[in-house]
């Protein structure tokens, strides 16, 4: 039996194919960041936003919090609303803490009354090193915000998640740790590497509720973190002589949760602009 081909109409896009749709994206605290560009991206396609942040993780790193504060980046992601009715939330959690993705989920939902989407875009960095100084502190810590966390929010949001809006969509985030070693990140880069590691068996028992689940890699974004000296390193390894900017993975993302991507579920997406890693 030949499948039916899709009406003209349905071969249209949709200007607006997030909209009625309601996405929670962790990790939004600093514009300059790649949580901020999803979640701008989200709001332009017609979604209302609910945005986790956790500013003390920001101020304790070299690029420091947000200039203007969680209302700046509100703000911003306000502008980009699209929808008419759609709407713009913030909420902060530890999700380092083993209660938080559960509570941040279902705080998230009773705000905005259905969570269509999650992009578990947070990550911890720093208080990290190479393995001759790791401890068991370093690898927990990274652990439990980076891997532990998404797996808690995926399972909160499965929970959560019923036949009243089938195509749930789920977006982890890894760092290419399988593709090329990261010196001196060994708690950050096992942590991450176990998000790439369970993207096929979680995409696999949620499939047949609808939702999907895979895994981003965006490469190395210029999210103002590298010294002028790495920057000007990594710079060179991009055959376009450019760093990777937050909106390019965020494109991507934005992409994986619309009904256009329904069939693409278990998957580790790597968004580098041919990145390479050796010359």
């Amino acid at each position: 039996m030949t499948p039916a081909e899709p009406a003209p109409d349905q071969l249209r896009r949709d200007p607006l194919p997030l909209r009625g749709r309601v996405a929670l994206v962790t990790g939004v605290s600093r514009r300059a960041g790649i949580g901020y560009a999803i979640a701008r991206r989200l709001a332009a396609q017609g979604a209302s936003l609910v945005l986790h942040h956790y500013a003390p993780h920001d101020r304790d790193q070299p690029w420091g919090a947000d200039p203007g504060g969680q209302e700046a980046v509100t703000g911003g992601v306000t502008e980009a609303l699209a929808a008419p009715d759609a709407a713009v939330w913030h909420q902060q959690a530890d999700l380092s803490d083993p209660g938080a993705p559960s509570r941040l989920i279902e705080s998230a939902a009773a705000t905005s009354g259905f969570l269509d989407i999650l992009v578990c875009n947070h990550a911890r960095s720093g208080g990290d090193g190479p393995l001759g100084p790791l401890t068991a502190e370093m690898l927990d810590a990274h652990w439990a915000a980076n891997a532990r966390s998404s797996i808690l929010l995926a399972q909160a949001f499965a929970a959560q998640h019923d036949d009243r809006r089938p195509g749930g969509r789920i977006v982890f985030m890894t760092s290419g740790q399988d593709l090329g070693p990261m010196p001196g990140e060994v708690a950050y880069a096992a942590s991450k590497g176990a998000l790439t590691s369970i993207t096929q068996t979680l995409a696999d028992q949620l499939a047949g509720r609808g939702i999907t689940l895979n895994t981003v890699n965006p490469g190395p974004v210029d999210t103002g973190y590298a010294p002028p000296d790495v920057h000007e390193i990594v710079r060179r390894h991009f055959p376009r002589g450019r760093w990777g900017t937050p909106d390019d993975p965020a494109r991507l993302i934005a992409w994986l949760v619309t009904d256009d991507a329904a069939w693409i579920t278990g998957q580790v997406i790597n968004s580098e602009g041919g990145f390479r890693r050796w010359d």
